[in-house]
Formats: structure tokens, sequence, C-alpha cells
């Protein structure tokens, strides 16, 4: 990821909606949610919605899928993954310790499920 790519992605979620609709689609991996029901579930009319989600989708955040007659918006994790390492790829001037919390921070809400099986 470069600067460019970065100042995008922040473009796209330095506005409310569009950062609501990025973290519910985030919350909804791996099947994402069509349009219709991202709008209902936030509040926002159809669209204006519509109109996040492409933002959104031109920044590289999500992505759209048809399914018969409904779009299907996903979250890009790759892209996601892309914009936090970019934040962090040099992190703390290369003293990684400095950064222990942060990581630590993420690890609960990130680790992932243990198989029934296992």
């Amino acid at each position: 990821m470069d600067n460019k790519n970065a100042v995008n992605a922040f473009a796209a979620l330095a506005q409310g909606t569009r950062l609501d609709a990025f973290r519910l689609l985030v919350s909804r991996e791996p099947g994402g949610l069509p349009a219709g029901e991202i709008a209902r579930l936030l509040g926002i009319p159809h669209n204006t919605m519509s109109t996040h989600l492409a933002t959104l989708q031109r920044a590289g955040l999500i992505t759209a899928e048809r399914q018969s007659r409904s779009i299907v918006y996903r979250a890009s994790l790759d892209s996601l993954r892309a914009v936090v390492t970019f934040l962090l790829k040099d992190c703390c001037a290369g003293h990684p310790d400095l950064c222990a919390p942060l990581i630590a921070d993420l690890v609960p809400c990130c680790s992932p499920k243990e198989k029934a099986n296992a």
C-alpha cells in the first residue's frame, strides 16, 4: 500500500455512515450483506446508502457481487489488513515493544476460533 491508496481508504472511512457500514460488513464476514439490508440496519435511505457503498468500493475497502436481484457487499479484509499494516509497518521507530499494547488489544478480537473437534 502506498500513501495515495491509504489516503483514499481513510478518506472513505472519514464519514460516519461509511464507517458504520464498513464496520457492519466486517462483522458480517464472510457472508456479507445485501445493500438494502445495510441501509435498513443503519436506518439510511437506500439511494444515500448506495452512494456511500460506491465510495467504499472505489477505495477498495468493499466488494460487490450480484446475487439474483440483490447486490451483496462484503468487506475486503485484504484491504483492511493492508491499511492496518501500512500504519504499523514502521511501528514505534524500530522499537516494536512500544507497540505491544496495541497488538495485544488486537489479539482478543481477531484470534482464530478453535475448532470444536480439536
